[in-house]
């Protein structure tokens, strides 16, 4: 059986984490800055989790990793 393609963009966004969840950045950090406040830009830094809806998704657009 042939291998299976990963999804490039998926590969760029999403990382496995050691328990096997996806890790994912926050959106809405990239432009028009200047009316956010430093608090919720500075939330936006952090990652977070997938959610468990969409786990399945972005597991199968990335499979080897």
């Amino acid at each position: 059986m042939p291998k299976m393609k990963s999804n490039s963009g998926a590969k760029k966004r999403f990382k496995k984490t050691g328990s096997g969840k996806i890790k994912r950045k926050k959106a809405f950090k990239s432009h028009i800055l200047t009316k956010k406040s430093s608090k919720r830009k500075r939330n936006l830094r952090q990652s977070t989790l997938v959610d468990k809806t969409d786990e399945k998704a972005v597991k199968r657009l990335i499979p080897y990793s």
